[in-house]
């Protein structure tokens, strides 16, 4: 028999795996691109420092690195790491997907961003040391060299959508195919264009510091500038972003996106504009505290509803078109040599292919169908289904509390066994899987499911050994 090498299941029951890498992500968005912003707005600062002899604008370079620093290097070293490590182990063969076809890519941008780290150091500890020409190139380099890394991982993380070219790259492979695409590019420019913002929101808690009132307000007008400019290009680059996702993405946002999220977005860009044309009018009103405000909501209101839907709009895919979010490859690819995983799991089932399964779990009974049950969500459904009360989509929502065993198993076998559904990966069972899969699920809306479920067992069993006797 064909084994399976799917590893074993990594659960946060309050919250679900999915939530924790996503806020680490979040967090870790609002830090890279700060830093990405920042470096360019450094290089620009030092240009116009050189040409206009401008020592000022070399000594808020000088703070703004210090303060990115602790705030992007810093902490964003320790959420960088926190991705690695949340994803490998709750997505690890998604991540062995992306480094099988990136190695490469992955190992050039660690090079720039070796000098990326060494450039923000320079930014600083050599203000006033490097005279200012030789200032103003180490800058350039150091913008240059942070945008690289962004352009790596862009690309990276559209072909987590798909693939740049998806009919050349599933029938040859390649990293060409893989990398560049129009999502790639459409991707890249509306990251571009938040960076921006963050930079210029990020950029208000330094200069709200600065004792030279008049160059403070001169900066702040102008950060006030950047910001509003480059969240009104973001947004309006959005429609172009939305016209390079693939079908099955516009299907999972008309029928999974929230009628709010919207509105609520344009909400967001709406507070955005309004303190940055606050911010231009009077800029005397701002503090460290009012731009650090503004920081958290970025955070919390335009990063966090903009990464959910990336990630949503993904479903149920999880790499290249082709790896399944529960980590069971889905289709064939001929150019990377790789097959598809549903004929061996319509033959055998979960419970037989998967190598880390319960050895006390390989023959499913009534007894033990309500752990297999809970095994197999935690295998094919925790990675997109929390299958508690809190957490991400959690499981127990997307069927009737009224639902019955018998009409849940039916849905099992006739729609998600077979592929017969409107968006989710085909998830094939055994009749006796999708029983336990079946109790499982009734039992979340109805506890005492497991029990009558045992009761009618008995019964049964009963009702068994009195037709022998009567024999």
């Amino acid at each position: 028999m064909d084994l399976i090498g799917l590893f074993p299941t990594w659960y946060e029951p309050l919250i679900g795996s999915g939530w924790v890498i996503g806020l680490i992500a979040t967090i870790h968005v609002l830090f890279s691109h700060t830093a990405v912003g920042a470096a360019i707005l450094f290089a620009v600062l030092a240009y116009i420092g050189v040409r206009d002899d401008r020592p000022e604008l070399i000594d808020f370079i000088k703070k703004y690195g210090l303060f990115l620093l602790v705030f992007s290097y810093i902490l964003g070293s320790i959420t960088g790491p926190g991705i690695w490590y949340s994803t490998t182990v709750g997505s690890p063969r998604g991540i062995s997907a992306l480094i099988h076809n990136f190695v490469w890519k992955w190992a050039t941008e660690w090079v720039f961003f070796v000098i990326e780290v060494i450039g923000v150091y320079m930014m600083v500890y050599m203000a006033g040391k490097l005279d200012r020409r030789t200032y103003m190139k180490v800058a350039i380099i150091f913008g240059l060299t942070s945008y690289t890394t962004m352009l790596a991982i862009v690309g990276i993380l559209s072909f987590m959508m798909m693939p740049g070219r998806p009919e050349q790259w599933f029938a040859e492979g390649g990293y060409l195919y893989g990398f560049y695409g129009p999502n790639t590019f459409a991707q890249l420019a509306i990251r571009t264009a938040f960076m921006f913002t963050m930079t210029a929101v990020v950029g208000g808690i330094v200069a709200a510091g600065l004792k030279d009132a008049a160059f403070k307000q001169w900066l702040l007008r102008r950060l006030a500038i950047v910001g509003g400019l480059s969240a009104i290009v973001g947004m309006s680059l959005y429609p172009w972003y939305l016209g390079t996702l693939p079908g099955i993405a516009h299907l999972v946002m008309e029928n999974r996106l929230p009628d709010y999220f919207t509105p609520s977005i344009l909400i967001v860009l709406g507070a955005m504009l309004a303190y940055f044309a606050l911010t231009f009018i009077r800029p005397k009103i701002v503090t460290a505290t009012l731009a650090g405000f503004a920081t958290l909501a970025i955070l919390v209101l335009g990063l966090w509803p903009g990464e959910t839907v990336r990630e949503s709009v993904r479903k149920p895919y999880i790499a290249g078109q082709y790896l399944y979010s529960n980590q069971v490859i889905g289709h064939d690819v001929p150019g990377m040599g790789v097959k598809s995983e549903i004929p061996a799991l319509q033959k055998a089932g979960f419970t037989q292919a998967h190598i880390f399964w319960p050895e006390s779990q390989r023959e499913i009974t009534r007894e033990n169908a309500p752990e297999v049950g809970r095994s197999l969500a935690l295998t094919a459904c925790s990675n997109c289904h929390s299958l508690s009360d809190t957490g991400i989509r959690p499981l127990k929502n997307y069927f009737p509390k009224q639902a019955d065993i018998e009409g849940i198993k039916t849905y099992l076998l006739g729609a998600l066994s077979t592929g017969n559904t409107m968006y989710m990966p085909q998830i094939p069972l055994k009749e006796a899987e999708a029983e336990a899969l079946a109790v499982y699920i009734a039992s979340l809306n109805d506890p005492d499911a497991v029990s009558r479920y045992r009761a009618e067992s008995q019964t049964a069993q009963l009702d068994h050994r009195s037709d022998e006797e009567d024999k």
